[in-house]
C-alpha cells in the first residue's frame, strides 16, 4: 500500500517547488513580452480609444495622453469613463482628455458618435478599435445581431468606414484593430450567417460560444487585409493585434467557473493590462510601422495569420456582408 508524508514540511517544500515552477515560468513569459520603445510625442494629434475606460483601453490612453494627444474616451458607461478620465489625467499630466458616449451595441449610437466627432473635431490621427466582449451567452443587440460580432467588429467596422473620411484628411494617420490569436481557432466561416447566434451550432453551450467570439476576432482581420490595399495611397494605416491573454474585465460577463480559473492563472500566465497595451501603443506611435499595412502584430512584432485569414476571396465576402450588416450607406464610403 502506498503511503504519503503528509507533514507540515512535506507540504511546505511541495509549495515552494510549485511557486518556483510557477515564477519561473512568469519570468520565461516576461522575457518574450515586448514592450514599445518609442517614445514620440503626440502634441497636436487626436486619438479615439474605444473601450478606454478599463484594461488595455485605459492603459493606451494613460499612454497616449503622456505623449501630448489630444484623447477621446469613447466609452458605453459614461459614470466608468468619467473615473477613468480623471485617472488618466492625474496619471498623465495632460488635461486634453474628453469623454464620448459609444454604445458599439446599437448601430444608431455608433452612427450619432461619428456624426459628434466630423462635427467637433477638425482631425484624427489615430483611431484605436480596443474595446470588446467575451462570452454573452447568445445575447442579440437591439440591431438583431449576436452580441459578440457586433460589440468585437460590426461596430468598429462602421465606426471605422464613418470616420475613414476624417482620417484621410488628417493623414497620416492609423488605424489600430484589436483582433486575437483566436482567430486561427477555426478552418471555416459561414459568411452568410456571420451577424447571427447561430453562427456555428453545438450541442455545448460553450463551444458554441468559443466559436461566436472565435468568428468575432478572425472577422477584423479579414477586414484589415481587405481595406488595406483599397486605401494604400490615402495615407491611412490599417493593423491589427493579438494584446496577449490578458487580466481585465473582459473576462466579467463569463462563466463563474472560467472566472475563477483566471483569477487563478493571473499573476502566473496572464499579462497585466499595462503590458497588454504595448502593441496598441506600438502600432499608434512608432515609427517602424510608419508605412505598413494590412498586417497582424503580436508583441509588436508583424506575426503570421491562419490560412483562412490569408484568403482573399473569405475577405471580400466578409467585408460585404459587413457592409450590408451595418446598412453602409454609399455617402458613407470613404474608400
Amino acid at each position: 500500500m502506498w503511503t504519503f508524508d503528509l507533514s507540515l514540511s512535506f507540504l511546505l517544500q511541495i509549495g515552494l517547488l510549485i511557486t518556483l515552477a510557477l515564477g519561473s515560468l512568469k519570468a520565461y513569459l516576461l522575457l518574450k513580452m515586448e514592450d514599445c520603445k518609442s517614445t514620440n510625442k503626440l502634441t497636436g494629434k487626436t486619438v479615439i480609444i474605444t473601450g478606454a475606460n478599463t484594461g488595455i483601453g485605459k492603459e493606451t490612453a494613460i499612454d497616449l495622453a503622456k505623449r501630448g494627444a489630444r484623447v477621446v474616451l469613447a466609452c458605453r458607461n459614461l459614470d466608468k469613463a468619467s473615473a477613468a478620465k480623471d485617472d488618466i489625467i492625474r496619471e498623465s499630466g495632460n488635461a486634453n482628455v474628453v469623454v464620448r458616449h459609444l454604445d458599439l451595441a446599437s448601430l444608431k449610437s455608433v452612427r450619432k458618435f461619428a456624426d459628434e466627432i466630423i462635427k467637433n473635431e477638425p482631425r484624427l490621427d489615430i483611431l484605436v478599435n480596443n474595446a470588446g466582449c467575451v462570452v454573452y451567452h447568445d445575447k442579440l443587440t437591439e440591431d438583431g445581431l449576436a452580441y459578440h460580432m457586433q460589440t468585437n467588429h460590426l461596430g468598429h467596422f462602421l465606426l471605422m468606414n464613418l470616420l475613414l473620411g476624417l482620417l484621410k484628411k488628417s493623414a497620416p494617420s492609423r488605424i489600430v484593430c484589436t483582433a486575437s490569436m483566436a482567430h486561427g481557432w477555426t478552418k471555416s466561416l459561414d459568411v452568410e450567417n456571420l451577424h447571427s447566434e447561430f453562427s456555428y451550432t453545438s450541442k455545448s453551450t460553450l463551444i458554441h460560444e468559443i466559436y461566436l467570439y472565435v468568428y468575432s476576432k478572425l472577422s477584423p482581420v479579414l477586414c484589415t487585409r481587405h481595406l488595406a490595399p483599397l486605401i494604400f495611397d490615402s495615407g491611412v494605416t490599417i493593423n491589427c493585434l493579438c494584446p496577449g491573454v490578458v487580466y481585465t474585465d473582459v473576462f466579467r460577463n463569463t462563466y463563474s467557473w472560467f472566472q475563477m480559473i483566471v483569477t487563478f492563472a493571473a499573476p502566473y500566465f496572464l499579462k497585466t493590462a499595462k503590458q497588454g497595451a504595448q502593441t496598441n501603443i506600438h502600432l499608434a506611435v512608432s515609427d517602424e510601422v510608419a508605412g505598413i499595412t494590412g498586417e497582424y502584430f503580436t508583441s509588436c512584432k508583424v506575426t503570421d495569420v491562419s490560412k483562412l485569414a490569408k484568403d482573399a476571396a473569405v475577405a471580400k465576402k466578409v467585408w460585404e456582408m459587413c457592409e450590408t450588416l451595418v446598412k453602409l450607406q454609399p455617402e458613407e464610403r470613404h474608400y
